[in-house]
């Protein structure tokens, strides 16, 4: 099972129900919805896709249903981005 993990201690901004993670290494700026957020601080600790699908429904009081290639999708994203990696 493939886990996924922060690559650094960024620095984080939750504005309401927006997050902002600031890579002064990449100089990028990364906005975040709210469920967006949540994994973001889930991702301090390694996490697979189905651990992070698990907690989002137990914790996200939200009516829309988290498909799991959406969660795959956000991943490789924030991978691309160079704020996430591979766990080891």
């Amino acid at each position: 099972m493939t886990k996924y993990i922060q690559r650094a201690e960024y620095e984080t901004t939750q504005l309401d129900d927006e997050w902002v993670v600031l890579n002064p290494e990449e100089f990028t700026v990364t906005k975040l919805n709210k469920i967006g957020g949540y994994c973001w601080q889930l991702l301090r600790e390694s996490q697979s896709v189905e651990s992070i699908m698990l907690s989002i429904e137990n914790e996200q009081s939200s009516d829309e249903k988290i498909e799991q290639v959406d969660v795959e999708h956000f991943l490789h994203e924030l991978m691309k981005c160079g704020l996430v990696v591979h766990a080891k």
